[in-house]
């Protein structure tokens, strides 16, 4: 029988959920690191039993916690993140430049090809690589280095690599979205990048239509269709039909097209998830906690409410907090500022509460294991 594992990273440490393939009961363990916010934690495609967490504190700083058993056990791993050269600076808020300085780790990519291969996306934005199961890290300083690395500027999260995606058909290409700055593509494994971002507007910059500046919350695709890939933007969803070269909004009848996260149904290329907040002063959903799902790949969505709280619910979803499985009848799955983790195993028809009182959820990421 399959399981499904659910790796939640949360203000005060990481938990650990796991089902079987009906995904009615579940067993909670944690939390792990408690009292550190952890920001990610993700598992290897090809051995789900190697877990990486990124772990951070204000008082005590940045680490990388490594699990070869599931999360049962965890051991402390390269935590030295150096910027390649002499790293000069870029934008703060008010215009004024600011030294390139390592924060924190916000994302975690394992290679779907190699074991221990895994990518970091970081803070201030710069991209890592570890050959050696996260022991040591080297930065593809080609994308910090471009152009515009030193235009780019923090938004109200910080200056971050927050998304990164390997292309699952095209050798070397990698898409990584940074807030505030944009989407970039490399087509050589990360040495060289180009900026993706035609096609965005945004009105909150001097030049809405600026080759970077723009604040990209998330981006998502498909792993049979890679070159169709879907955004949420700081306003507007957007999608791009040939590997980020132009994009084209779908925000359609949506109630808000401002919003954090954005994923693809397991099965269905087309069929796509996001989470409506009220507005970027308000960063709550407004009363009512609704999912909406487009089967026709945008412009037309509908909302998901069954099972979620409709009245006096003024929750936040985060960018990497919603997440699917790769069951028969796709999984959905997201956790909220509240301390919630809602999971739908009917592709979002119907929701359960399988947690209700974790401390703030930062990111979800799921599990099929067969």
């Amino acid at each position: 029988m399959a399981a499904v594992r659910i790796l939640a990273g949360t203000r005060k440490g990481a938990f650990i959920l796991s089902s079987d393939e009906r995904r009615k009961d579940w067993d909670v363990s944690g939390p792990h690191f408690p009292g550190w916010e952890v920001y990610h934690v993700k598992g290897s495609p090809l051995n789900p039993d190697r877990l990486y967490a990124s772990q951070s504190n204000s008082w005590f700083g940045q680490h990388v916690q490594r699990s070869d058993d599931g999360g049962r056990s965890w051991n402390p791993v390269g935590n030295l993140f150096s910027y390649e050269g002499m790293p000069g600076t870029h934008q703060f808020y008010d215009g004024s430049l600011r030294p390139w300085e390592f924060k924190r780790v916000w994302h975690f990519e394992p290679s779907p090809t190699a074991e221990e291969e895994v990518f970091a996306g970081v803070e201030d934005a710069a991209l890592f690589l570890s050959k050696d199961g996260g022991m040591t890290w080297g930065e593809l300083s080609g994308l910090r280095e471009s152009d515009s690395g030193p235009l780019w500027a923090p938004g109200a999260g910080g200056l971050c690599l927050h998304t990164i995606v390997l292309d699952s058909l095209a050798a070397g290409r990698i898409f990584v979205a940074i807030s505030a700055a944009g989407v970039f593509r490399s087509e050589d494994n990360g040495l060289t990048w180009t900026p993706s971002n035609k096609g965005l507007v945004s009105e909150y910059i001097p030049d809405p239509q600026a080759e970077v500046g723009h604040c990209v919350h998330k981006i998502a695709t498909h792993k049979t269709r890679p070159e169709v890939l879907f955004m949420q933007k700081h306003w507007d969803v957007m999608r791009s039909d040939n590997a980020g070269q132009n994009w084209y909004e779908i925000s359609g009848n949506l109630p808000s097209d401002f919003g954090f996260v954005i994923d693809v149904h397991a099965h269905e290329p087309d069929t796509i998830y996001v989470i409506p907040i009220k507005s970027d002063s308000e960063h709550f959903v407004d009363g009512s906690l609704q999912v909406f799902r487009s089967r026709t790949g945008g412009y037309e969505w509908e909302a998901l409410i069954n099972g979620l709280p409709q009245r006096n619910c003024y929750v936040n979803v985060l960018r990497d907090a919603l997440a699917v499985d790769s069951l028969d009848s796709c999984g959905v799955y997201f956790g909220t500022s509240g301390g919630q983790i809602y999971a739908s195993a009917d592709s979002g028809d119907s929701w359960q509460a399988i947690v209700t009182d974790l401390p703030s959820v930062l990111s979800v990421e799921v599990q099929t294991l067969r």
